[in-house]
């Protein structure tokens, strides 16, 4: 019931009150709860970059025990957040759906924006009929409007003037459509969407894109090729990786590892590798492991160790052990390592027990995590050796379980840490020495978020 435009009011909600002094604005503020209409005016000549972070949301919603969470005391305070939170959450009359469907067709730009935000989000299906018809309007402000409330809304009975809307005069209606059809996620739409493919706007192409990996259209795996192959933008051919890494089609590895290896982009190859790791290629650990060694992108060289570690490819542990040693970034560093622990080496590279004294604080937790999953007593000395040493906490406990994983049990090698300043760490030392292994409180390092369209 939530409609997620909150952040509207740090930004509106001192419409009119400039010439009020502070602490009367804010006295005011904190008293009133304004309405749809007045939402919707006080949108009205907002600068679109400001308009798409009130509109969309940048900061908390204000959900206490999950999600985001706001400081007590913003500039916006929460009682005003909390009103207008009150005013989006009630049921809406019928004024109120009055006025956001009248705000469809408005010149402005963010008062459309902000409508067709307020009544997707509002989970409200009377909203389809009335949407639909506005499919058809004369503005195409208002056609594309109302095809992104459709998509909000998850509107099945308004696929049909959607694919009307793909034919539409407007890029940015067509655009929007396929958007909205994708979210929709009815299959039936794919030849439709597959039109778009060569349509000669870039925006209209990655939308049509996106949508089909959505909707996991297999059928069009060779078109997506082609996309991938031929578009002349890059975001299109991003979008084609990462929609055909959705499909999982075995025909595509070629091509995914063609553009891994040859793309102008880095944002293309990066997706590239993220898909072929996504799909658990290993006919491709070549191409992938060339681009963890080669590429002069460093998020390439990452998700490419991500895409070795999540295929859990044993062979590939020299090339993640040589990338741990030698890559100037950390991230790459880091995640190499955990891929070693990924791959169920039988013995801890030399390069991973160095990563222990790792100038990074993320490489070392990595490289003590991963340690502890290959088990190595050979890495128990350095294991030893950097629990002397000042560590974050969760550094300390990813290494107190290295230890342990490697069979050091002795108490010399765990009384030491019964002096820790750390909590967990005695906890930890304790279990150990008393035979006691669970639960334990040990940090799941995973790389980097993966890329998204």
């Amino acid at each position: 019931m939530l409609r997620s435009s909150l952040l509207i009011v740090s930004v509106f909600i001192t419409a009119g009150t400039s010439n009020v002094a502070p602490s009367e604005a804010m006295s005011t503020r904190h008293h009133h709860t304004p309405d749809v209409r007045e939402l919707l005016g006080s949108a009205r000549g907002v600068a679109p970059s400001v308009c798409l972070l009130a509109a969309d949301g940048v900061a908390s919603t204000g959900r206490w025990g999950g999600g985001f969470w706001d400081a007590p005391a913003m500039s916006i305070g929460a009682e005003v957040r909390m009103r207008i939170r009150e005013m989006l959450r009630a049921r809406l009359s019928g004024d109120d759906q009055r006025a956001l469907l009248e705000a469809l067709g408005a010149e402005d730009a963010c008062v459309r924006h902000l409508a067709a935000t307020i009544i997707g989000r509002s989970e409200d299906k009377a909203f389809v009929g009335p949407l639909t018809s506005r499919t058809s309007a004369p503005s195409a402000g208002e056609r594309q409007s109302a095809a992104i409330a459709l998509g909000l809304l998850g509107a099945r009975d308004g696929v049909d003037p959607l694919l009307r809307v793909l034919r539409d005069p407007s890029p940015d209606a067509r655009a929007d459509a396929a958007w909205a059809l994708g979210r929709i996620g009815d299959k039936n739409a794919s030849r439709n969407l597959a039109t778009l493919l060569r349509d000669q706007y870039p925006d209209v192409r990655a939308a049509a894109v996106v949508a089909l990996g959505r909707i996991q259209a297999r059928d069009n795996v060779d078109e997506l090729l082609r996309v991938l192959r031929d578009d002349t933008s890059p975001e299109v051919r991003r979008v084609a990786a990462w929609a055909l890494g959705q499909l999982a089609a075995r025909a595509a590895i070629g091509g995914l590892s063609s553009a891994l290896k040859s793309d102008r982009s880095s944002e293309v190859r990066e997706m590239s590798a993220w898909a072929l790791g996504e799909m658990n290629s290993r006919e491709a650990a070549e191409s992938i492991t060339s681009a963890l060694k080669n590429d002069d992108s460093p998020e390439v060289r990452e998700t490419a160790a991500w895409a070795l570690g999540e295929m859990n490819i044993r062979g590939s542990s020299d090339a993640l052990a040589d990338a741990l040693a030698r890559d100037r970034e950390s991230e790459v560093r880091a995640t190499a390592a955990w891929a070693l622990g990924q791959v169920h080496a039988d013995r801890a590279p030399a390069a991973l027990i160095a990563a222990l004294r790792d100038g990074d604080d993320d490489v070392r937790l990595k490289a003590a995590w991963a340690l502890s999953q290959i088990a190595d007593p050979a890495a128990v000395p350095a294991v030893s050796e950097a629990l002397k040493q000042d560590q974050p906490e969760r550094v300390r406990q990813a290494l107190v379980r290295a230890l342990l994983q490697s069979g050091e049990h002795s108490e010399e090698a765990l009384t030491g840490l019964l002096q820790s300043k750390d909590d967990k760490t005695r906890e930890l030392a304790v279990r150990a020495l008393t035979g006691r292994r669970g639960p334990w409180p040990w940090p799941w390092p995973w790389p980097r978020p993966r890329p998204t369209p």
